[in-house]
């Protein structure tokens, strides 16, 4: 295979989080749940998280990212040749969430479509609009990770409820130098685990009826142990195999930044990589799992803090629902 001329480089980026603080302490108000915030941040690493407003929907977060995410870079929405919006929490089965960021961004040029992967969306997107970016089909390809969980979120069930937040992330994608941008990347599904975490109702399979939704089918079922000894098991293959086909190792990696689901995943990863904490990035806290936007999160917040600067080889990790892995090595 033959290299290509151009890689997909990294232009810009641009995140929102929605204002609404949902804390640990509001939690353990409801006598309902039987939790606290020790045993929240015990199990999960999780303080707070943020909800989205009663009148915004994923579409709205996803647009506030991306505007933030073309002031970054300076490009206009006319520049724009396609919109891929990494979600399972579309404003609606159709149109595509990309079409409605479309016409609020006005990208009169830009096509767009949805990619529905759960917590693997926005690097699975990444690798999937960097092949527009290297082929020359496209200049520019917008990327954006965006969830509003609290929509599908069972809120009396103690196990899931505390877990989940709403965010969006958005990155810009465009033409680089070989060595720039997107290096690597691995994907993979496992199927056989695919009811470890899954919204049985809304799809073709089981449609939303009054009884339906009274038993919650319309929200996050997870098999939490289960899902914990297979991302545990499965990040350090994917981790490893995308350094490799960069043609890396764990000491030329400058930042790990992984899915941000649960703080005893992402230590163990650090751990089993001998990754010390200033290289590892740590949102889980403050944002709660964000599905999709919790990789665009931490890559802003990480920017902001000073913790990302050019050049630096930037190793991504996604985990979750399908059973679907995917990671890739990015220089900043």
């Amino acid at each position: 295979m033959s290299t290509p001329s151009i890689s997909a480089k990294v232009l810009g980026l641009g995140t929102y989080l929605p204002e609404r603080v949902l804390t640990n302490a509001e939690l353990q108000a409801r006598p309902e749940l039987d939790t606290s915030d020790e045993w929240i941040v015990r199990r999960t690493g999780i303080r707070e998280r943020r909800l989205a407003a009663d009148d915004q929907a994923t579409s709205d977060l996803s647009t506030l990212a991306a505007e933030a995410c073309l002031a970054d870079t300076g490009v206009s929405p006319d520049a724009i040749d396609l919109i891929i919006v990494a979600t399972v929490t579309p404003d609606m089965l159709f149109p595509a969430t990309a079409c409605l960021v479309q016409r609020n961004l006005a990208a009169r040029r830009a096509a767009g479509y949805d990619l529905l992967l759960g917590c693997t969306g926005f690097v699975s997107a990444l690798a999937t609009a960097a092949q527009f970016i290297t082929s020359g089909s496209f200049e520019h390809v917008l990327v954006i990770g965006a969830d509003t969980l609290s929509r599908i979120t069972d809120w009396t069930d103690r196990s899931t409820c505390v877990l989940f937040g709403d965010g969006a992330g958005a990155v810009l994608l465009g033409p680089g130098e070989p060595g720039e941008g997107l290096l690597s990347f691995v994907m993979s599904n496992n199927g056989e685990a695919s009811g470890l975490l899954s919204m049985p109702a809304g799809g073709s399979r089981l449609r939303i009826t009054p009884e339906v939704a009274a038993a919650h089918l319309d929200c996050i079922r997870m098999e939490g142990k289960e899902l914990f000894r297979l991302a545990v098991e499965g990040i350090p293959t994917a981790a490893e195999d995308a350094m490799r086909a960069a043609g890396l190792g764990p000491d030329d990696i400058d930042m790990m930044i992984m899915h941000q689901a649960n703080i005893r995943i992402i230590e163990a990863a650090a751990e089993r990589f001998g990754f010390p904490p200033e290289k590892v990035a740590v949102t889980i806290d403050r944002h709660g799992n964000t599905s999709a936007a919790s990789m665009p999160l931490a890559l802003d917040e990480l920017r902001a803090q000073g913790r990302l600067s050019a050049g630096d080889r930037v190793l991504l990790v996604g985990f979750g629902a399908g059973f679907a892995l995917a990671a890739a090595v990015v220089r900043w």
